[in-house]
């Protein structure tokens, strides 16, 4: 599976320490993430992240773009929405192909774990049937239509 990774600022650090909690199941999976956030998780427990562009320079847009594609099947993004602006258009956006692809979001460390527990039950193993870069679609040369 395709994982997406992104904290905001005042969240790296649970965010670090959600994936240290859930290390053995994560390192089964190829994980992206914004840059800051992926190096900090990287450096912290050795995970290997690709990372993309900083959030606010480009990275929320990378991360939308592979969903739009559906090539991300899971997206934990620990936002702070207390200190948030009130509008932000890529978060936005963001949020929005995650429900027109059916792509599932955690915003905040409850949700996060019931997905990473589903995902470690085999609950999410559909996302591989839309997925064109999955394991099964590439072995069987399907493209998604």
């Amino acid at each position: 599976m395709e994982i997406a990774i992104i904290a905001s600022d005042r969240k790296k650090e649970l965010m670090t320490e959600f994936c240290m909690a859930y290390q053995g199941i994560l390192s089964k999976h190829n994980l992206y993430a914004t840059e800051t956030t992926g190096k900090y998780i990287s450096e912290a427990i050795g995970l290997n992240i690709e990372c993309m562009l900083p959030g606010g320079q480009g990275g929320l847009e990378q991360l939308s773009s592979k969903i739009s594609y559906n090539e991300i099947d899971l997206l934990l993004y620990f936002r702070n929405p207390l200190n948030a602006p009130q509008y932000n258009e890529a978060e936005h956006n963001l949020l929005r192909l995650c429900d027109i692809y059916n792509v599932p979001v955690a915003t905040n460390i409850a949700t996060a774990e019931a997905l990473i527990l589903a995902l470690d039950q085999g609950s999410l193993d559909w996302r591989e049937l839309v997925n064109p870069r999955s394991e099964q679609n590439r072995s069987r040369g399907n493209r998604y239509i």
